[in-house]
């Protein structure tokens, strides 16, 4: 391949990988904060404890026990997507996240510690003002400067003092399967064999079954 000695504009060549960073995670977001600065940082080290860079594969699957902000910059950095089937969610409403490598079987659990500077009372009653839209411009702005101060930490603080690396032993995650597809005999709309429920001899997909279809508009 002839690489250019230089580079017009900002065209990137196709074999120059583009590095991921922390504004495409906000880009793909839609707003920083401390979250996502998290999911962030346990999908570098991950990577970094697993010797994985950007896979462009399915290799490196993503277990969440959340599905916060985090999950987001998850997705960007390590390329684990629900889509792929390599994202996971358990949502146990806990900051843990694992990751695991099919190439070899390693496997990293990362669980944060808690953030005394977002979660004392003070800060709990300002984000509860701003989120039922009672804050003043004053105390909104105020909340926007603590966020910013936070996010700013858990992104440059050093990785022991907000995060816990355990190497743990665990099943290669299942493998997204592919189904036959089949036409529900209540909706006419297309679904997978597997998802579908047997309701007074006829196939019918789970919304028709659990009568949660939505509702066409006359």
């Amino acid at each position: 391949m002839h690489e250019h000695e230089h580079d017009h504009g900002h065209h990137h060549h196709q074999n120059t990988p583009h590095a991921v960073t922390f504004d495409d995670c906000i880009r793909f977001h839609g707003h920083s904060c401390p979250g996502l600065a998290s999911g962030y940082r346990a999908a570098t080290a991950a990577m970094e404890a697993l010797g994985v860079v950007r896979p462009e594969d399915e290799d490196l699957v993503a277990i969440c026990e959340t599905d916060a902000c985090g999950v987001d910059a998850i997705q960007v950095i390590a390329g684990t997507t629900a889509g792929k089937g390599n994202l996971i969610i358990h949502d146990y409403g806990k900051h843990a996240f694992t990751f695991y490598n099919r190439k070899d079987g390693k496997a990293v659990r990362i669980t944060f510690h808690r953030n005394e500077q977002t979660e004392t009372g003070d800060f709990s009653a300002l984000r509860a003002k701003v989120f039922s839209g009672k804050a003043t411009a004053e105390e909104t702005e105020e909340f926007h400067k603590l966020m910013h101060k936070a996010t700013v930490k858990v992104l440059h603080a050093p990785a022991d003092s907000i995060m816990k690396i355990e190497k743990v032993t665990m099943d290669a995650p299942k493998k997204a399967r592919i189904f036959a597809s089949v036409t529900c005999e209540c909706c006419g709309e297309s679904v997978a064999d597997a998802k579908t429920r047997q309701v007074n001899g006829k196939r019918v997909c789970i919304p028709c079954a659990e009568g949660t279809h939505p509702e066409k508009k006359e």
